[in-house]
């Protein structure tokens, strides 16, 4: 007689898609926020606080399984745990805004110097703190994914945006240095959360077509991002998360050595297989504003239906969520993926 294979856990279910192998119901992931304000409340883990307390991130994270159903839990729900621990005054934001940078402290690459207790400052302990409670609750139960913010965004926060984008053209070796110095915080950040519990990181680097070209990514990013997850590549699958318009880039992006990319509503999925193949997985291109945030159950059912028709192999909305998203929408993102077959790839899954 021969046994049906029991269901798989979320967390097989995730990693089977970055395997190469069967898995038995199409994932549903983000590899950047789920936290909204219903979880808030439901958790009693509220923006700001849950920023720089473990505990309440862990709390308000889970949320995203426990609560809507998710095969992932992603505790990092900004982009700015690094900056504040690396000098940035920050405003936090409130219970529906998300933290933004109030000041920069860097003018030159030189001026920056590692801290020899980086892991130790709290906006960063907070986090490593939170991947080990969660590791702790589910064990190999659900995919937890860890984040880290990229050379180019962190020279964003520590340096200035705009300053950044006016030194590709002025003073590109000022550029090449800042990446050059700053690439060593999400490796050591990146190593310090897959030894926490971490099983996949996402890598937020956002260098898109509006901000600068594809030219400029392949000569100043395009080699950082490739040494970067050269030293990665045994500890984990990486997702790169880059919000916005990518078409010209993608093939760079595959170059780079990426895992995943987590794609933006903006582009054309179809299109972005085309040009990816097998080098990367696709996850996301789900709108948050006009479909979850603002969309009825029947739009969320057809946008998880056409993505996943047109390539998508981990459903996820396209970014973090607007913290008002309504919680059915959520429920529906995972009754969608449901209802569809898995993959057959591989060893038939019983």
């Amino acid at each position: 007689m021969i046994m049906a294979r029991e269901e798989m856990t979320s967390r097989e279910r995730v990693l089977a898609v970055f395997n190469r192998t069967s898995y038995d119901k199409v994932p549903v992931i983000n590899p950047t926020s789920v936290a909204i304000v219903e979880s808030m409340r439901l958790t009693g883990a509220f923006f700001p606080h849950v920023h720089t307390d473990g505990s309440a991130m862990a709390a308000l994270a889970g949320a995203g399984h426990d609560l809507f159903g998710f095969d992932s839990v992603t505790p990092y729900f900004s982009i700015h745990q690094e900056a504040a621990a690396l000098g940035c005054e920050i405003d936090w934001g409130k219970l529906d805004k998300f933290p933004q940078i109030l000041k920069s402290p860097l003018l030159e690459p030189d001026d920056f110097v590692m801290p020899k207790n980086f892991l130790d400052r709290k906006p960063i302990k907070t986090l490593l703190q939170a991947i080990k409670a969660l590791k702790k609750k589910y064990g190999s139960e659900v995919a937890i994914i860890g984040k880290v913010v990229g050379p180019w965004t962190l020279a964003y926060h520590l340096h200035g945006a705009a300053n950044l984008i006016l030194e590709t053209n002025l003073e590109p070796q000022k550029v090449h240095r800042f990446l050059e110095v700053l690439a060593q915080v999400p490796i050591q950040f990146a190593h310090a959360q897959f030894e926490a519990g971490a099983d996949i990181l996402t890598w937020a680097d956002h260098a898109t077509a509006d901000l600068i070209s594809a030219k400029a990514y392949a000569e100043f990013l395009l080699p950082v991002q490739q040494r970067c997850n050269k030293t990665l590549q045994k500890a984990g699958p990486v997702i790169l998360h880059n919000c916005g318009p990518v078409a010209d880039r993608l093939n760079l992006f595959a170059q780079a050595g990426f895992d995943a990319f987590h794609i933006d509503s903006r582009n054309n999925v179809r299109e972005a297989v085309d040009i990816v193949g097998e080098r990367m997985i696709l996850t996301g291109n789900i709108n948050n504003p006009s479909i979850l945030l603002n969309g009825t159950v029947a739009d969320v059912r057809r946008a998880v239906n056409n993505a996943l028709d047109n390539g998508i192999e981990l459903v996820s909305p396209e970014c973090a969520l607007p913290c008002w998203v309504p919680s059915r929408n959520l429920r529906e993102i995972i009754h969608a993926a449901r209802s569809r077959k898995g993959s057959a790839r591989g060893d038939a899954c019983g």
